[in-house]
């Protein structure tokens, strides 16, 4: 299984927030089942960040082109050579 970045860009129009919550419910959907890592938007510049996991690009996309928000996205998939995280460390020993 190898690491995924989509960057995306998105505009939004009076429509868009009506399907926020079916994308979030697709988006934790996928969470729930290992395919995404981490989802991060940010409203100032509208991007957002998707790190999953899959075996191809092609297969990365074909999760994005599912969503509810899709129509309203440009997007580029990039693979990653290095991911690190809070999450993939073990956690600190806590000395009592």
């Amino acid at each position: 299984m190898k690491k995924f970045q989509a960057i995306i860009h998105f505009k939004m129009d009076d429509q868009f927030m009506t399907l926020v919550p079916a994308h979030r419910t697709y988006i934790n959907f996928l969470m729930n089942k290992g395919i995404i890592d981490s989802y991060a938007v940010s409203m100032e510049t509208q991007t957002c960040w998707i790190t999953m996991n899959t075996d191809t690009k092609e297969a990365a996309d074909q999760y994005l082109v599912k969503t509810p928000l899709y129509k309203y996205w440009t997007y580029s998939i990039e693979e990653l050579f290095v991911y690190d995280s809070q999450h993939y460390r073990l956690p600190a020993l806590q000395f009592n």
